[in-house]
Parts: structure tokens; C-alpha cells; sequence
């Protein structure tokens, strides 16, 4: 575990949405910045209202829990917010015991997710061309991420490694072409997690 100390924390101009009060606390050590809880998938007309202000005022940067609950509260959010910042944990960062939730993660790699959230939004908001070929599907197969036994487990350590959050293989092209993200970065990632669990 990470000390709130070691070094200066990250500061984020944008508010954060959370679920619960317990992600509050964990983010809240992991940056500074304006944390927002939405009490779960029934959000009240006071919390959209603030909500609303942020999105509008500040920008917004969605972080719920990697299950099925926090992607329906993801969604709901992200179509009335399409602007919106998307931040992504991976399940095996986020879990303790049988439970999964932010507020399980360690505050540095809250942090990490963060920072490379702000780092994807810059890129794909950013006018300049990726420099690399667009990734398809052939492209997903020929590197083992679609159409064998392991593409799911390998798909997953390539999207966190990424910090895209998880998809299946067509979400993935999506997510890939969202951030710019093209065939060399693609290849490269997939290298170098091939290479580690070689030496794992």
C-alpha cells in the first residue's frame, strides 16, 4: 500500500463520479479534486442537479466499480453526459474477497487510472493523426486477441493495460479507434504482456 505522502498528489481540474461514499474516501487520497457520489443507480434530482453543474462547469470524469451494477450506472451517465471522461479499473485491482468496488483499490493506482484517462482524452481529443494504421478486426485475430481459446484473458490484460476498460472484440476496435489507438501501440502492448507472462 502506497503512502499518501511519498509523493504530491495528482491534481485533477475535472470532477470525479463515484458510487458510494466509500469510493469517495479512496479517490479523495489518491488526487485532489471535486468527488462527486452517485448513492448508486438511483440518483436523486440534487445529485443530477450538481451533477449537471460540474459536467457543464468543470468536465466530468466517470469512474465506477468493473461490474455489472457500475457499467449500468456508466451508461446511464455517459448518455446523458457524452463529453464526459472515461476511467476504467481493472476487476483485479478493484477486489477484495468476493467483493468488487473502487473502494478496494489502492489510492496509487486510482492515481494511475486517472492519469491515463486525461492522457487517452488529450489523444483523442486532440487533432492530430494517430501515425499508425487503423486496427481491425483482422488485425485483433492475427495477434490472438480474437478467435482462440485465450483472446478474452488476453483481450483483458491489453485493455488494462491500456486503461480502455474491458470489451469484447468489436468493442475493442471501438474503443481502439475512439483514443486513436493504432496497429504499432496495439502490437507493441501485446508484446510486451506475451513477453511478461513468459517470464511469469
Amino acid at each position: 500500500m502506497s503512502n499518501d505522502h511519498d509523493t504530491e498528489k495528482l491534481r485533477i481540474s475535472q470532477a470525479i463520479i463515484v458510487e458510494g461514499r466509500d469510493d469517495v474516501e479512496v479517490v479523495s487520497r489518491a488526487c485532489e479534486a471535486l468527488i462527486i457520489p452517485t448513492h448508486g443507480y438511483g440518483i436523486t434530482a440534487e445529485t443530477w442537479g450538481i451533477i449537471d453543474k460540474a459536467y457543464q462547469e468543470k468536465g466530468i470524469i466517470i469512474l465506477t466499480d468493473p461490474d455489472s451494477a457500475g457499467e449500468r450506472i456508466r451508461k446511464r451517465l455517459t448518455q446523458k453526459y457524452p463529453d464526459a471522461i472515461q476511467c476504467w479499473m481493472a476487476r483485479c485491482d478493484t477486489v477484495s474477497g468476493d467483493d468488487i468496488g473502487i473502494e478496494n483499490a489502492d489510492p496509487q493506482a486510482v492515481a494511475d487510472a486517472l492519469r491515463q484517462a486525461l492522457s487517452l482524452n488529450e489523444r483523442a481529443c486532440s487533432a492530430e493523426p494517430a501515425g499508425t494504421e487503423t486496427v481491425t478486426m483482422d488485425d485483433l485475430m492475427r495477434l490472438g486477441l480474437a478467435g482462440t481459446p485465450d483472446a478474452a484473458r488476453l483481450r483483458e490484460e491489453v485493455c488494462r493495460a491500456l486503461g480502455i476498460g474491458y470489451g469484447n472484440a468489436k468493442a475493442l476496435l471501438r474503443k481502439l479507434r475512439g483514443w486513436n489507438i493504432g496497429t504499432d501501440e496495439l502490437e507493441e502492448t501485446v508484446i510486451r504482456i506475451k513477453e511478461q507472462n513468459i517470464q511469469d
